[in-house]
């Protein structure tokens, strides 16, 4: 029987699939026919009959009958809830909520005048349960009793908003964005690392009464070289990488022989001289050099209270870190694994996987305490924030996804989806669209999991974490789905439980106390913000970006309240670089513009052009200025807006022009190895920035900014 093309669609939009969507330029698509069958496929529904449509609609239907309760239940503190019990018909059934603290409550029964279904030969029948009013905040457990014994599920009551940020009270917080790896001092192993967060932290809280530091995502690539330059496509999203290490101060160095510390100081004295180079960072040189220091450590003996920490570490992270742990073991030791048992454990063979954690034992063991140590340093650095003055501190950075190969691919198996890239579609900046190649959660596998490993990776981040920022937010409500094979602009949107992914996020973070920015930029329905804003999560706004109806420059009594603005992001030249149209003569000579460059260049300077007249306008800089009048002019006029945040990108502190990363480049392009440096290409340190006139003017300027506004 062939497939019919509306009833194709109708499923698709039934399990979540857009089946079009409109562009940037405001024109709606279609999703081809082709495409769809491959979202689905890849959502578990093997397609090519009107049959097979059939078939998974009947399945869908019963398959919520089948089960006693749902996978989890997430409701917000302010609504109502009802949840439905499936039984076998004419049987009672009971329901409790277990809460976290060891207290139950009943759950009254509610009329449900539903007809019983015939499932698998049963009939099943329906009943409906209305959760009671004030259950506290947190993960409890949802209990249905009945004669064949008991069946549970998560229930997680989450706030109805974020209030993290509201503890700011009424002055505005401002801070500085960073690349960490590319901001290194006399003491760094060639890429800077959490001491070197901590030192700036430090710097910019006491020096410039600065209340957060913003970095890139600090995510675990690869535990030996070569490793993935783009801090946005690591292997894991919850454990951090090795790179960031400060190998003096872990405390067992200090205890080590004389002998041992000089070796690892000649291992140093390798990489070492590279903190004094503009062109170029090298991760991987540095990664090895800290992997032969980091097993000379870890075979010092600890302390018993050591041991205890280290054992309490482990405890709190649970499989998650075992899994990781064992994923890094494996790795490092791939290239000597016969093939076929390789192939096993890369397919989570049960009894290959069970051999490898006997067999590896050492080396999990090792990857544990390296993360331990890792966590300990985040700590500090946070700590240090904070007795620095900043009364935010860290603010640490969530990637989109992970790499189709790599820790959480493997560990969390079906949970993300097979086959499949997130990216986007075509935008005015980036008219091939995007490919990120990051395999997406599956929503229906996520939520059959409890929602625990998003759960369990925010936990993580958050610990030492005084705000999180989430990179393209936008995808907890939908993400852009590209098959294997497909070109960037041939996908779809699938879309997830935004209530119940932005409800976890927001019980976590009023927990842990983490403020939340959404970069909420790129295409999206507007509602999207308004919800985000309702929940208490922040957004993004960067100033070269933000217009009015008309096109013209936002006025700055028109940001938002609830955002971080600063003017331009990672995937922007520093401001000098961007008034100079770099980016656009840089995507010209990469063949990434669909218009002829003189058009381009002309757009873009009209757009800039605006911007500066905006700046005249208010008086906030002359006819006749440079480069470093007009940063301060866009950072003045960022004060006059009501957003609560206020971001400063550190390369714009020290006059840098270079891009950090184009996106929709890979080798084309050294994205994400550009060391910090001046207007004049010569490094910045850390200890440079306490000192830099350049950055005490703009900083000065943001903080007396704010104190007028």
């Amino acid at each position: 029987m062939a497939l019919d093309s509306s009833s194709l669609r109708d499923l698709a939009r039934d399990l979540g699939v857009g089946t079009d969507y409109w562009g940037w330029d405001g024109v709606q698509r279609d999703v081809a026919d082709e495409t769809l069958l491959k979202v689905l496929a890849a959502l578990g529904h093997e397609l090519a009959s009107d049959e097979d449509v059939a078939r998974v609609r009947a399945e869908r239907e019963d398959a919520a009958w089948r089960r006693t309760l749902p996978p989890v239940v997430v409701v917000r503190e302010d609504s109502p809830r009802t949840v439905a019990v499936h039984v076998d018909h004419g049987t009672s059934v009971a329901l409790e909520v277990r809460l976290e603290d060891g207290t139950v409550r009943s759950v009254q029964q509610v009329e449900d005048w539903t007809s019983p279904r015939e499932v698998d030969g049963v009939l099943r029948g329906q009943a409906s349960f209305a959760l009671p009013d004030g259950l506290p905040l947190g993960w409890h457990r949802l209990v249905a009793r009945t004669e064949g014994g008991e069946s549970a599920c998560d229930l997680v009551v989450t706030p109805r908003r974020v209030r993290t940020h509201e503890r700011l009270g009424a002055r505005r917080a401002y801070g500085v964005q960073a690349q960490l790896y590319s901001v290194r001092s006399a003491r760094s192993w060639g890429i800077g690392d959490l001491a070197d967060a901590r030192d700036l932290a430090a710097i910019l809280g006491v020096r410039h009464g600065a209340d957060f530091l913003l970095v890139n995502p600090l995510h675990a690539s690869t535990p030996t070289s070569p490793l993935e330059p783009s801090p946005y496509l690591p292997v894991t999203r919850r454990f951090t990488s090795p790179l960031y290490l400060r190998i003096e101060d872990i405390p067992e160095y200090a205890q080590l022989p004389d002998f041992a510390r000089q070796r690892i100081g000649h291992v140093r004295a390798e990489v070492a001289p590279w903190n004094d180079r503009a062109d170029a960072l090298e991760r991987d040189e540095v990664m090895d050099a800290k992997n032969r220091a980091l097993d000379e450590i870890f075979a010092a003996p600890r302390t018993a209270g050591r041991q205890a920490m280290l054992d309490a570490y482990r405890a709190r992270e649970g499989q998650g870190l075992e899994d990781f742990a064992l994923w890094c073991a494996i790795y490092e030791r791939a290239d000597s694994l016969d093939p076929a048992r390789l192939e096993a454990l890369q397919a989570r063979d049960p009894e290959a996987v069970a051999a490898a954690r006997t067999e590896l034992a050492d080396r999990v063991d090792f990857h544990v305490w390296v993360q331990w140590q890792l966590d300990q340093q985040m700590g500090q650095a946070q700590r240090a924030a904070v007795e620095a003055g900043m009364r935010i501190g860290l603010m640490h950075d969530l990637a989109v996804g992970v790499t189709q190969d790599g820790a959480d691919k493997w560990a969390l198996g079906d949970i993300l989806a097979q086959g499949i890239g997130v990216g986007a579609p075509a935008d005015q900046y980036n008219q091939q669209g995007q490919n990120w190649d990051q395999p997406p959660w599956r929503p229906d596998a996520l939520a059959e999991a409890g929602y625990r490993p998003w759960r369990n990776m925010l936990r993580s981040l958050m610990r030492h974490a005084g705000a999180l920022r989430i990179d393209h937010v936008l995808g907890l409500f939908r993400l852009w789905w590209i098959p294997a094979g497909n070109s960037a602009a041939d996908g779809a949107y699938v879309f997830y439980d935004h209530d119940a992914m932005i409800g976890i996020l927001a019980l976590e973070a009023q927990r842990s106390g983490t403020l939340v920015i959404g970069e909420d930029l790129g295409t999206f329905e507007p509602w999207v913000r308004d919800y985000l804003a309702d929940r208490g999560i922040m957004g993004t706004s960067i100033l070269w970006f933000e217009n009015d109806h008309a096109g013209n420059p936002l006025r700055p009594e028109h940001y938002r309240e609830l955002c971080l603005a600063s003017v331009n992001t990672h995937d922007l030249p520093p401001t000098a670089g961007y008034l100079a149209g770099d980016h656009v003569a840089l995507r010209a000579e990469l063949g990434l513009l669909e218009r002829p460059l003189a058009e381009e260049l002309a757009a873009d300077e009209a757009g800039r052009q605006k911007v500066l007249d905006v700046l005249i306008d208010e008086g906030l800089l002359a006819r006749e200025h440079d480069v470093e009048d007009v940063v301060l002019a866009l950072h003045r006029h960022l004060c006059r807006t009501p957003s609560r945040l206020i971001g400063v990108s550190l390369v714009d502190c020290v006059g840098e022009r270079r891009i950090q990363n184009q996106p929709g480049t890979d080798e084309e392009y050294p994205n994400w190895r550009i060391p910090l440096a001046d207007a004049e290409g010569e490094v910045v340190t850390i200890d440079d920035i306490a000192t830099d006139a350049r950055t005490a003017r703009l900083l000065t300027a943001v903080r007396e900014g704010l104190a007028q506004g």
